[in-house]
């Protein structure tokens, strides 16, 4: 049987070395809240999520989005897995009751990075958080906070947000974002 549908269409010549690693912010929404419009020329892109609200976390330091790709030719199949591993400093009891919630739920999340990407980690099955810390230190000079670790399972990589800027992760969208800070 052919697989001629999955034929390849470019190459990748070497890029410039112009970006940077790290992740500026991530957005939660509620599970189910976003309609997901793809670009109607290339289905990579995510250009609506329609009416939503977002919960935004600024982030500093040690986080990080990672897709592994899983591939077995025995099975037929193929998924993506995408891992956010995330540090909130300090420990309040409003974090706690969020954790909680994240914990029961199963969001979607949007990762926005230092290089004006933004990528949306479980657009159809949510996100579920799988891991993680809540702690206090030793030292003085210790982390006393939060280390979340959320994944997801998708049958695609996470999409790119039209549009996105620095600035802006929702910039391109055509639906209505309402951010809450």
């Amino acid at each position: 049987m052919s697989c001629d549908a999955y034929d390849l269409t470019r190459s990748r010549s070497l890029e410039c070395t112009d970006s940077v690693g790290g992740i500026k912010a991530i957005y939660f929404a509620d599970f189910g809240d976003i309609t997901i419009a793809y670009d109607t020329t290339n289905t990579d892109v995510v250009d609506d999520l329609g009416a939503v609200t977002v919960y935004k976390y600024e982030l500093k330091g040690s986080n990080s989005f990672e897709q592994n790709i899983s591939s077995s030719r025995e099975n037929g199949n193929v998924f993506f897995e995408q891992t956010l591993n995330i540090t909130l400093p300090k420990l309040t009891v409003a974090d706690h009751k969020e954790l909680r919630l994240m914990s029961y739920g199963r969001p979607h999340i949007v990762v926005h990075d230092y290089n004006g990407n933004a990528f949306l980690m479980g657009a159809l099955n949510g996100a579920d958080l799988t891991g993680g810390t809540i702690v206090t230190g030793t030292a003085m000079g210790d982390m006393s906070g939060y280390t979340l670790s959320f994944t997801a399972m998708e049958t695609q990589p996470a999409n790119f947000l039209e549009g996105a800027t620095e600035a802006n992760p929702f910039a391109g969208l055509t639906g209505t974002v309402t951010i809450t800070a």
